[in-house]
C-alpha cells in the first residue's frame, strides 16, 4: 500500500502541474525550438571534432551520437524534474516555506523532488530518443542493446539526482547556493562527448570526482556491448543513501522560520 499511495500522489502532482503549465502551450513550442538549436550546436561541435577522419578516443561518429543522445535525454530529465524541483529547495529555506513541507503527511524528500513537473523539457526527451534510434539503426543495435542503454542511463540519472539533491540540501546552512548548481550543470556539459576523448587527467576527474562518464559514456558503452563497469550500481546506491542521510542531517540543523 505504501508504494501505491506514493504513486497516486505522484500522479496527482503530475496532473496538477500539467493543468497549470498547459495554460501556456506556446512555451512547449519555444522549448522544443530551443532544444533543437542546442542539439544542432552540439552536433556541429561533433562535426568539427571528427574532421579529417579523426576518431577521438577511438569512437566512431555513430557511436559518439549515442553519447550525445544520453546527454540530451539527461537534459530533458533536468528540465522536466530536477531543476523545477530541486532548485526551489533554496527558495523554501529562504522564505520559510520548508516548514509547511515538513508538516505534510508525506516524506519531505519525495515532495521536494517530485512536486513539480515541467513539460517544457519534453523536447529534449523527444530529440534524445530520435537521436538514439537513428544512431542505433546505423549501428545495428537490437532490443537487448537498447535495454542495456536504458539500465545504465537509469543508474546515471539516479546519480545526477543524488548529486543535485546533495548540493540543494546544503542550502540549509548556505542559503545562496544557486551558483553551485549552475557549476554542476556546467560540468555536465562535458558529457556531450565520450569521456575517453579527453586527456587522462580530465578522464579521472570526470569519472571519480564528477561522474560524467557514468551519466553519458557508460550507457553508450553498454549499448555497444563494450566492457562496462558492473559495479556502477554500487556508486549509485552509495550516492542515493548519502543524499538521504545528508538530508536527514540537514533537517536536524534546520531552524524553522518561526523559531
Amino acid at each position: 500500500m505504501f508504494p501505491v499511495r506514493y504513486l497516486r500522489v505522484f500522479l496527482l502532482f503530475l496532473r496538477l502541474s500539467l493543468a497549470a503549465e498547459m495554460e501556456y502551450r506556446l512555451n512547449f513550442l519555444l522549448g522544443l525550438l530551443s532544444s533543437a538549436l542546442t542539439l544542432l550546436g552540439a552536433l556541429f561541435g561533433l562535426v568539427l571534432l571528427y574532421q579529417g577522419g579523426y576518431r577521438p578516443g577511438g569512437w566512431a561518429w555513430e557511436e559518439a551520437l549515442l553519447v550525445l543522445a544520453a546527454f540530451t535525454l539527461l537534459q530533458g530529465l533536468a528540465s522536466t524534474l530536477l531543476a523545477p524541483n530541486l532548485n526551489k529547495i533554496v527558495e523554501h529555506v529562504q522564505q520559510g516555506t520548508l516548514d509547511f513541507v515538513l508538516l505534510k503527511p508525506i516524506d519531505p524528500q519525495f515532495w521536494l523532488s517530485l512536486r513539480v513537473f515541467s513539460p517544457w523539457g519534453l523536447g529534449d526527451f523527444l530529440l534524445g530518443l530520435g537521436l538514439l534510434l537513428y544512431a542505433g539503426v546505423r549501428l545495428g543495435l537490437g532490443a537487448g542493446d537498447y535495454a542495456l542503454f536504458g539500465l545504465y542511463f537509469l543508474l546515471g540519472a539516479l546519480m545526477l539526482y543524488s548529486l543535485w539533491f546533495l548540493l540543494a540540501t546544503t542550502s540549509v546552512w548556505f542559503v545562496k547556493i544557486y551558483n553551485v548548481t549552475e557549476v554542476l550543470r556546467g560540468l555536465l556539459e562535458a558529457g556531450r562527448f565520450p569521456v575517453s576523448s579527453y586527456p587522462a587527467l580530465y578522464r579521472v576527474f570526470f569519472t571519480f570526482v564528477v561522474p560524467v562518464a557514468f551519466l553519458t559514456t557508460v550507457p553508450a558503452e553498454a549499448a555497444l556491448r563494450r566492457e562496462t563497469p558492473l559495479y556502477a550500481l554500487f556508486p549509485t546506491l552509495f550516492l542515493l543513501l548519502l543524499a538521504r542521510g545528508f538530508f536527514r542531517l540537514a533537517l536536524r540543523s534546520y531552524t524553522s522560520a518561526s523559531s
